[in-house]
């Protein structure tokens, strides 16, 4: 098998076995009778759904939609499309109220405006962003802000370390309250919860501890990105949400995952993480990937470095005793 062809799988045949390991942990392992997913219009989570579907059978399970002022006005549209298309029941709950409550914008907005003065929230937008390719630059992940004003001038500043915690602390209040809601309707029912992180989020730690890391089961968290995509074609996910770009919708401008948090497009960064989880000799990767030695050891170590700063995320709490 060529090197580019490594993480091309059987779609049929994993899916399979992942709607039979669902099948028994549902039922037999956690004693549900039926499954709760968080929908987006995002390609994980309609990909989890659908094999959900095959798993419980649509009148047992529910696509909860959760989208807050921030959410991008497309999102609630396609997952509610998407429910449709594969004959779920689908509910909608804006999480809006409960997090002014909880001052998330209030207190993001408060760091935000340290930075940038003339930030208003009610007429700006705003993101957290990487510029920094992987492969053109050393530097280490170092976030810039930015923000739109109402006429579309962009601004971007580096974050200081105190405004970035706050804002991403902030920020995380959105997935905790998600998480919550997803539970209630959970444990109404006796359903498990479903997560739907992937292989990237799960292990480079792009998800938010007891947030949407957590679940009753994650499926898809030892699949790359670009597997998810292709289990997506072979359950008949709607094209318009596979051609989505994936996006973090969390902060109020667009920002797609890659140039918040991974720097790299999904098919060449798997394709390298791939490579140096399995050893591939360097001479092997720049010949296939036309890329330089140098540019790959720059993606290795930032694959490596994000492993290792986020494995606090990945830990269960730790319990003393005798």
């Amino acid at each position: 098998m060529a090197f580019q062809d490594v993480l091309k799988m059987d779609p049929a045949a994993t899916t399979d076995q992942l709607v039979a390991r669902l099948r028994h942990d549902i039922q037999h392992t956690l004693r549900r009778r039926g499954a709760v997913v968080g929908i987006s219009g995002g390609i994980d989570s309609s990909v989890v759904l659908a094999l959900c579907v095959r798993a419980c059978g649509p009148q047992r399970l529910i696509g909860l939609i959760m989208p807050d002022r921030d959410s991008s006005p497309e999102s609630t549209p396609l997952a509610q499309a998407l429910a449709r298309h594969y004959g779920v029941e689908s509910i909608v709950e804006d999480i809006t109220d409960a997090l002014t409550g909880l001052g998330c914008y209030l207190r993001r907005d408060e760091a935000i405006a340290r930075v940038f003065p003339e930030y208003d929230p009610a007429t700006y937008k705003a993101k957290i962003v990487l510029p920094q390719n992987v492969l053109d630059s050393d530097a280490l992940n170092v976030f810039y802000l930015t923000i739109i004003s109402p006429d579309g001038q962009v601004k971007s500043k580096r974050i200081p370390p105190r405004e970035y915690l706050q804002i991403v602390a902030a920020s995380n209040f959105k997935q905790r309250t998600r998480m919550a809601v997803l539970y209630y309707h959970a444990e109404l029912r006796s359903y498990a919860v479903i997560g739907t992180s992937n292989k990237n989020e799960h292990d480079q730690g792009f998800f938010v501890k007891y947030g949407d890391g957590a679940a009753d089961v994650q499926p898809i968290a030892h699949l790359y990105k670009t597997q998810v995509y292709q289990l997506a074609r072979y359950l008949d996910v709607p094209q318009e949400i596979q051609s989505r770009p994936p996006t973090t919708d969390t902060y109020s401008a667009e920002c797609t995952q890659e140039e918040f948090f991974f720097r790299l497009p999904f098919d060449l960064m798997d394709l390298l993480w791939y490579a140096q989880e399995h050893s591939v000799p360097i001479a092997d990767v720049v010949r296939t990937m036309s890329l330089s030695e140098e540019q790959i050891q720059r993606a290795f170590s930032d694959l490596e470095r994000k492993r290792r700063t986020t494995e606090y995320l990945r830990m269960v709490p730790i319990e003393y005793g005798e």
